[in-house]
């Protein structure tokens, strides 16, 4: 029974790349300025796998023998937006970002979109999500009206009181915005952001849910399931690639429920991969800024880490990554263009392996094939050989 487990840390990046100025991402380092914020701050099980061992990393206490192997992973595709991030790490780089709306979304758009769902809009800007509910929560509730607002991501986002619209309209409401939003307004997600409560008290439910574009050629998930095997999904993976290279989805409340529905997949038999994205990191802290929120959220799944690694078998391969950064420190609530960390782990990884700093997240996804013994022709190099025990005795 061959397996991988691939976690998404969702927004953990270490540090700016390159070209972070054009993104206006200069001083972003999500992990280390966090550590540096945080008195005592410490990951220790993430520390063993070889975490402080990254290039970049300062932070975290450098490991003498590390139980995985390590790498920088820079992205190489145009955007530093989630949809974008996970599509690299399965093999399929993006040469032109999708498009942003720092003004709001043009007229055409937004009276396609009011006579499509028979209503007008509130909002149409960019603004936070837990802002705009605030400021337009109660107009909303008075008037019906959904709240449409996006950010520096290329996103549709529809905010709207589960007591007022019910959720499954929300989720249809959604849907007619993602045919709409095609060409050259084809934006990475729309994204359902259902609220409760009453004014002065209104606050995000956890059915939030992603419908995204699909992915413009086949992703390493494709390549798994045609040779037969399984794509077990945790959290909004399945919503990231609209379902395609699945076999298996389940979505999650947060991310300790994440690692619990990791581990219960983990429990069945199957050859192939778990894909599992743990978003509070960036949903609840990275936007809002809380820099003490993402620090013990990072320590709940490094106390969580020892349960994952214990219920593997001789055949499971564990990889930890992120898909972009979301400094809290910074004044930016928006994602930053910055390098991940790469961890790889198993009773087949030869430990303390550093693969210094790879030239795209696709890599990953070009590991994952050659290890699961499948042709697919994706983006991105393989380092299988270079971490397997067997070939170096």
């Amino acid at each position: 029974m061959r397996r991988v487990i691939l976690i998404v840390l969702d927004s953990v990046g270490i540090g700016e790349l390159p070209d972070a100025s054009k993104y206006g991402d200069e001083g972003s380092n999500t992990l280390n300025n966090i550590a540096k914020r945080i008195n005592d701050f410490s990951l220790p099980n993430l520390q063993k796998m070889g975490l402080g061992n990254i290039e970049g990393i300062p932070n975290i206490l450098n490991e003498t023998q590390p139980l995985g192997a390590s790498a920088r992973m820079a992205e190489k595709s145009a955007g530093k937006d989630t949809t974008i991030g996970h599509w690299e790490i399965s093999g399929l780089i993006m040469e032109k970002p999708f498009p942003v709306y720092p003004n709001g979304f043009p007229l055409e758009i937004i009276k396609g979109f009011e006579k499509a769902i028979g209503a007008g809009i509130l909002g149409n800007k960019v603004a936070s999500g837990t802002e705009i509910i605030k400021e337009l929560g109660k107009e909303h509730v008075d008037t019906g009206k959904p709240i449409v607002y996006t950010s520096a991501d290329s996103v549709f986002q529809i905010a709207a009181h589960e007591g007022v619209i019910p959720i499954e309209r929300q989720y249809e409401i959604c849907r007619i915005a993602r045919e709409i939003l095609v060409n050259e307004h084809a934006v990475a997600r729309v994204i359902a952001r259902p609220f409760e409560g009453s004014e002065g008290n209104f606050s995000r439910t956890d059915r939030r849910r992603d419908f995204s574009l699909s992915p413009v050629k086949k992703t390493v998930l494709d390549y798994i399931v045609e040779n037969g095997m399984q794509v077990k999904a945790v959290g909004k993976i399945e919503d990231i690639f609209n379902k395609k290279g699945i076999t298996d989805a389940v979505h999650t409340h947060n991310n300790m429920d994440g690692v619990d529905k990791t581990l219960l997949y983990m429990k069945e038999s199957f050859d192939g991969l778990i894909f599992t994205n743990l978003v509070d990191f960036d949903m609840l802290y990275g936007h809002r800024n809380n820099v003490e929120g993402y620090a013990s959220a990072l320590i709940e799944f490094d106390t969580r880490l020892p349960e994952l690694t214990n219920n593997m078998n001789s055949e499971d391969i564990l990889i930890i990554t992120a898909d972009h950064g979301c400094d809290p420190t910074t004044q930016s609530t928006d994602h930053s263009r910055e390098y991940t960390p790469m961890l790889i782990y198993g009773e087949k990884v030869r430990n303390g392996v550093k693969l210094g700093t790879r030239e795209s997240f696709s890599d990953i996804g070009a590991t994952i094939a050659e290890y699961l013994g499948i042709v697919a022709r994706i983006d991105g190099q393989s380092f299988w050989k270079e971490v397997y025990k067997e070939e170096r005795k």
